[in-house]
């Protein structure tokens, strides 16, 4: 009678075990965080690396703006024209104003190297002109929104022919990058 206590004790303990360890693996391996659910659907969609997908307030304007046609001094949905697509993005994301033209824009940047581009930094190109003429957002791996004069607002790459001829420099707003960068730490400590 013991022997068969003992049998059965052993076996609804292991069975407990193997239960909690299953459950243990599916939180685990089941992202409840509907941050971790965001950056995966916008890293998908954008075809961002998801470790690069770090601020989704910023991927979620852009998302927002895909397909909004482009409209020369436009600033709604109804039609934009890069420059204002990208003060629309930074008043939204960051909270900061910047200027409202490529040119004036860029003035206000600290130039940074195309290979130190972090996503919600700005890039700038040089489209058949030697001043500034288009701004876009970069959004990691290479890929920058902005609004096209022929597309609209869409996500190119600035690896593209058309692209890699006309870019010019990268661009970085500091107090925005600042406090993206402050954001982001206080989410991972929480």
């Amino acid at each position: 009678m013991k022997r068969k206590l003992l049998v059965v004790c052993l076996l609804l303990g292991g069975l407990s075990l193997k239960v909690k360890a299953q459950t243990a693996t599916e939180k685990i391996n089941s992202p409840e965080d509907p941050d971790n659910l965001a950056k995966e659907y916008f890293s998908q969609i954008m075809g961002v690396a998801a470790s690069a997908t770090t601020n989704t307030k910023l991927y979620q304007f852009v998302y927002d703006w895909i397909g909004t046609p482009y409209r020369l001094g436009g600033k709604t949905k109804k039609g934009i024209d890069c420059s204002k697509f990208a003060y629309e993005l930074y008043e939204t994301v960051f909270n900061t104003s910047i200027g409202n033209n490529s040119r004036n824009i860029y003035t206000q940047v600290d130039p940074i190297n195309k290979n130190d581009l972090k996503p919600g930094d700005l890039v700038f190109f040089k489209i058949r002109s030697r001043s500034v003429t288009h701004v876009g957002v970069y959004l990691g791996d290479k890929k920058f929104a902005h609004a096209s004069t022929s597309r609209g607002v869409m996500i190119s790459n600035l690896e593209e022919a058309y692209w890699k001829r006309y870019y010019f420099n990268g661009g970085r707003m500091l107090k925005a990058h600042n406090e993206s960068q402050e954001e982001n730490e206080v989410l991972h400590l929480n």
